[in-house]
Order: C-alpha cells, then structure tokens, then sequence
C-alpha cells in the first residue's frame, strides 16, 4: 500500500502548525508499519530542499503557486490513496490527477464565516495574507472535492454536524483520530508550572497566557513558539521578557527535541487563551501527559472534563480553581485515560489503516 498524504504544511518541512503536525504523525505512524508513505506540501521561502525523507516519510515539495507542480507530483507519487490532511484547492489537484485512486479527507479546521470573521480580527501576518490563505481553501474547487470524495472524516466530534453542513453532504463524516504519543513516564514538577504550546499568533492571544505570569508570581510559566510575525514576537519579548517566573522558549520541534516532551511532562496545567480552535494537538498532547487545562473554548466539552472552563474568559480563576487542593491531577489523570484510548498511535493509525483497507477493497469488487 502506497499512501500520499496532501497538506499545506508537515512539522520539519519549515516551521508548521497543527496540520503539519498531523500529518507527519500520521505519516510516521503509518511508515512504522511498513506502509510506503509520500507527503506533497508546498515549499516554504527560503526552504532549498525538494525532496527529504522524515521519519521514513518521503516528503516532496512544490511552487506553492503553481497547481500544475503539484499534479505533477500527484502523478509521480502513483500511490494508491491520496490522504488530505485538511481540505484545499490542491484536495481538487489531486483528484482531478488521479481520478482513478481513492481519496480521502480529514476535515481538521473547517471554518464558517463566523471563523474567518475571527482570523480577520486577529491576522497571524497580515489582512492580505489572510486573503490568499481564504482563497487556498474556500473555492468552488474545494468544496467541489469533498463531495467527490471516497471519505471524508473530522478528528472531533463536535465538527460532524458543521463538516456535513458547509459542505452539503448526504451523511457526517466519522471520526478519525489524530495519532499521539502516549509517555511511559510522566514526572510532574514539585511545585507548580503552567505551559502554552502554540504559535505565538494573534489569534491565540498569547498575552493572555503571559498575563498570568505577573498574576501568579510563585508559579513557574513556559511559553512555548515563536509567532509569524516577527514584530509581534518582538512586542511579546519585550514587554514580557523580564518575568522571573516567565520563560519564552521560542519553537521547539516535538519531535526532534526532548524539550516539548520535558515541559509537558513537568507542567500541571496548560493554558489555551485562543479566540478560536478545532480541537487542538496540544490538547490531546496536554492530556497524553497529565495536564489539566485551561481554556474558554470546550471542543468535544474536551476542556470541562479534563480541566476548568475560563468562564467569561477569567483564566486565573479558572487556573486557581486547578491549583487548589490539587484539582489538576485528577483532571489530568481522566484526560490521560481518554487519550490513551483513543488517540494512541496503535488505535488511530490501526484505524487509517482499517479505512484504508476498506475503500481499496471496495475499488477492486
């Protein structure tokens, strides 16, 4: 079995987010088990490579401008599924490639007009950035793509009923989990620590994380990421830069550096002050190491069972109703559970495969 996974970003390709994340995840997991994996992304400014194997995953890059490079890749790859890991323009390069091969697609992000209301409101770049990034995934052609698709899914529950909504789809998509390490072990630090795991965009509104630094003086705070926008990151620097109880570690790769694993392991909480998610990693990473969270966004009510709702965004109470009698751990051991059955490399990547599986068999009946 060949899979091509087809995305706009993979973690080590350039910096990347929670796409890219996913889909060398997926990727790795898959490659682990003798699966023969391709990831087509774009290329990113100043990214001379065109090809590079990652964690046994051939990853190939093309113009990000040009849907004729990619179809050219779609064709060199020859694999038997082509895996979007979030639905696009190049979704539709791929099936109008390979019309013959299935295709299937994991809603990640789906954004209604309420959504790209907030990106507007809070640009990673810039409004004309934003621009393009709208263009690249809301088109005819994309949604045109995933009602031709052999199978579309979501990595959360909750986005079913918007998925089959915006995209007028006969039935919801089923769930399909996002792969995640599971720790063997897990050593808290003796006295508080709180984390953010993110970029440090505008739209996640690190300063509110950063805030709490100065509201909880006796609690350690790590801030991991770097934001797009140099200036912005620049800004946070500077204003927060000085906080003994504060450290701004800039981007770790999770999978190449212990440091992500270290923090996540040591911290009892992590923040999530963002003015919109899916259902982020970091979520699933927080709870896969014991971390209760914190958050006024509930996706899949995955923050009210593993954690303290910001209820009209007040997040230190929520995060001193955590640090209380020792509320996060109870919280972060109920996350663990869940996590560990559901999102566990062998459970999501045995689940892909059981998909896989099925629409090749179909083809060939």
């Amino acid at each position: 079995m060949h899979v091509c996974l087809v995305c706009a970003e993979f973690l080590g390709w350039g910096r990347a987010g929670g796409f890219g994340f996913a889909t060398r995840g997926i990727g790795r997991g898959l490659a682990a088990r003798g699966v023969e994996v391709t990831a087509v992304v774009p290329y990113r400014p100043g990214h001379d490579e065109r090809e590079q194997v990652i964690d046994g995953v051939r990853v190939l890059g093309y113009s990000p401008s040009s849907m004729r490079d990619a179809a050219a890749l779609f064709h060199r790859c020859d694999a038997d599924i082509y895996h979007s890991q979030q639905e696009s323009i190049v979704t539709h390069a791929a099936l109008r490639a390979m019309p013959d091969r299935r295709h299937v697609i994991t809603c990640r992000d789906p954004r209604d007009a309420r959504d790209w209301w907030v990106e507007f409101r809070h640009p990673s770049r810039t409004k004309l950035r934003l621009l393009l990034t709208l263009a690249y995934y809301e088109n005819p052609l994309t949604y045109r793509a995933v009602r031709r698709a052999d199978a579309v899914f979501v990595p959360a529950r909750f986005l079913r009923a918007k998925v089959r909504r915006k995209y007028r789809l006969r039935t919801e998509p089923e769930l399909l989990p996002t792969p995640i390490e599971i720790p063997d072990d897990i050593n808290k630090a003796e006295t508080p620590m709180v984390c953010f795991i993110g970029r440090l965009d505008r739209r996640k509104r690190p300063e509110r994380f950063l805030d709490l630094a100065r509201q909880f003086p006796d609690v350690r705070f790590v801030a991991v990421g770097a934001a797009q926008d140099a200036a912005f990151d620049a800004f946070l620097r500077d204003e927060y830069g000085d906080l003994a109880n504060l450290e701004l570690t800039g981007f770790i790769d999770q999978f190449s550096d212990p440091r992500h694993r270290e923090i996540l392991s040591r911290s009892w909480v992590l923040v999530n002050p963002a003015a919109r998610e899916g259902l982020p990693n970091v979520f699933i990473e927080a709870a896969a190491h014991r971390c209760a969270l914190v958050s006024s966004l509930d996706p899949d009510a995955f923050v009210s069972r593993f954690g303290e709702l910001a209820a009209d965004e007040d997040y230190a109470a929520a995060l001193r109703r955590l640090l209380e009698n020792d509320t996060w751990r109870d919280k972060g051991q109920a996350g663990h559970r869940y996590v560990s059955e559901t999102n566990a490399p062998d459970v999501a990547i045995e689940r892909h495969l059981r998909v896989y599986r099925e629409l090749l068999d179909d083809h060939r009946g």
